[in-house]
């Protein structure tokens, strides 16, 4: 079996309810498929030439291709596994202690794991009110090379990459930096698996002062450019927490594929890139012409965020930028966003005219509808949002793979019997009996339990007796008869309209909003 455990009995965060169907926006931890079986990981020497790009809907092992959402949580971590151990080294689990406070304007956060400890601080942006407010991470400054004016009312929390692995341009790695100390073992990884490790530590300090600062886990974006923006991609593809995931102009080892860029000249390929930034032993297994052998690609890494957002931007004007490989990439990444019946979560724009890591105007208003859609929570319309002044014949790179559906129509998980069996319970709507709202869909209500296991359309959920019961909150407003509470913002934001109100989002769980502003 190739399903994951994790998907049984997690939280998945209800950042809105959108007939997208069921399929999740973003998740309340790192990694959902942790608990999937590992891949097979051959010797590079015993790994297949495959000159176009890999399907990404196929198991590792050859042995057919995924068909549900709860499926791509076990391939996503099979792509994982893949890039780890060709590319940049295994990103640590999360670690035994992570302890954060935030005072006069800074976020610490103290970890603590394989005898060693690291400190991480961030001069933190936050918005005056009661929030909920969403949250950008820019690496190494507040809104990466973004206008701050993009995220205005918005959490803004720079990433200082060097408190985890020193920055180097020249391919010498600092192996007594803080990431490095901690875990000696990965002295020979690449950077940015230390990064993209270390935001998924700034986001579990960010969980611990949340209500201090007001923020909304449920709305978390991560930008960069150029060295940067490869930082954002790996962000983002690494930890599911992240609503959206804005990679700038990344080039070579970013969204760029490496089989691609092998064909188009003067741009970052395995043969030069930084290795300080990944393993040495990527170069001298695949370089010299051989990403052929890889067994996966980077539009596999955009992949990694599916069913979650993603917008890129590139540069035609800066050839090393490779955007011929870049927009080859992204088309066939869009292949998964399409497969899933998602695609307006899915959008690029590739324009010249502008300095490097300096938007154009048409990218700014391009990912604004983004950020606003994904962030914000807005109605705004984001489908086919994918331009671009380069052309390349991505058709003949993915012809053998493309056009795949999916089957997302279990994408959320219900309420099961156990824990254990994993079966669950089918019931016909029955009359409700006493003042219960769960018996008219087949349980009873706790009778002693407060703690939420679960939460879905209907209400939230605990355990009793080896089985659901609906949890009921005594509150004077009109979002308890629906097992939900009132919105305690001053101003809250509607996120869904429905026969019952207007609602809003806190603490991860749905609100009803007594009145707007």
């Amino acid at each position: 079996m190739k399903l994951s455990f994790a998907s049984i009995g997690l939280i998945l965060v209800a950042a809105f309810k959108s007939s997208a169907a069921d399929v999740p926006l973003v998740y309340s931890v790192e990694n959902t498929g942790a608990s999937c079986k590992a891949p097979q990981l051959p010797n590079p020497s015993q790994l297949p030439n495959v000159s176009k790009l890999p399907d990404p809907f196929s198991w590792s092992d050859g042995n057919g291709r995924v068909k549900t959402l709860a499926d791509w949580e076990c391939r996503r971590n099979e792509i994982k596994a893949e890039i780890e151990n060709y590319e940049l080294g295994k990103k640590p689990n999360p670690p035994q202690s992570v302890k954060a406070t935030y005072s006069g304007g800074t976020l610490t956060v103290v970890v603590n794991d394989n005898g060693g400890s690291l400190t991480l601080t961030s001069k933190i942006t936050v918005p005056s009110g009661n929030g909920p407010f969403p949250v950008i991470i820019g690496m190494n400054s507040a809104t990466g090379s973004l206008g701050s004016n993009l995220f205005s009312g918005f959490i803004q929390v720079p990433f200082m990459h060097d408190q985890c692995a020193t920055y180097s341009m020249n391919g010498q790695k600092n192996t007594n930096a803080p990431f490095y100390k901690m875990y000696p073992n990965l002295k020979q990884a690449g950077d940015y698996i230390a990064w993209s490790w270390g935001v998924s530590r700034l986001i579990d300090g960010l969980e611990q002062v949340k209500s201090q600062i007001h923020a909304d886990m449920a709305h978390i974006g991560v930008t960069g450019c150029s060295y940067a923006g490869k930082m954002a991609l790996f962000a983002g593809a690494f930890d599911e927490r992240i609503a959206l995931t804005i990679p700038q102009e990344s080039g070579g080892g970013g969204i760029n594929a490496w089989r691609v860029s092998d064909t188009i000249g003067n741009v970052e390929k395995i043969d030069n890139t930084n290795y300080s930034w990944f393993m040495q032993a990527l170069k001298n297994n695949f370089g010299s012409n051989k990403a052929g052998k890889l067994p996966y690609d980077h539009h596999e890494a955009i992949a990694m965020i599916a069913p979650r957002a993603v917008f890129a931007m590139g540069n035609p004007d800066y050839e090393w930028l490779g955007d011929k490989s870049g927009y080859t990439s992204a088309m066939a990444a869009y292949e998964v966003w399409k497969a899933m019946g998602v695609e307006d979560r899915f959008g690029f724009n590739f324009i010249g005219n502008h300095m490097h890591c300096s938007a154009h105007n048409n990218q700014n208003s391009d990912v604004t509808k983004f950020i606003d859609k994904f962030l914000r929570g807005k109605n705004v319309n984001t489908s086919n949002m994918l331009s671009s002044t380069v052309k390349n014949d991505y058709d003949s790179w993915i012809s053998a793979w493309k056009n795949y559906k999916i089957d997302v129509s279990a994408a959320a998980p219900q309420p099961t019997t156990t824990a254990a069996n994993k079966t669950t319970k089918k019931v016909e709507p029955t009359s409700p009996s006493g003042s219960c709202w769960a018996t008219k869909i087949g349980y009873s209500c706790c009778k002693s339990t407060t703690q939420v296991e679960y939460t879905d359309d209907d209400g939230k959920w605990g355990i009793e007796n080896d089985d659901w019961c609906g949890i009921v909150e005594v509150a004077s407003c009109w979002a308890t008869k629906l097992g939900y509470k009132c919105c305690t913002a001053e101003c809250p934001v509607v996120y869904y309209t429905d026969d019952d109100g207007k609602w809003s989002v806190e603490n991860d769980d749905w609100c009803g909003i007594i009145k707007t502003c």
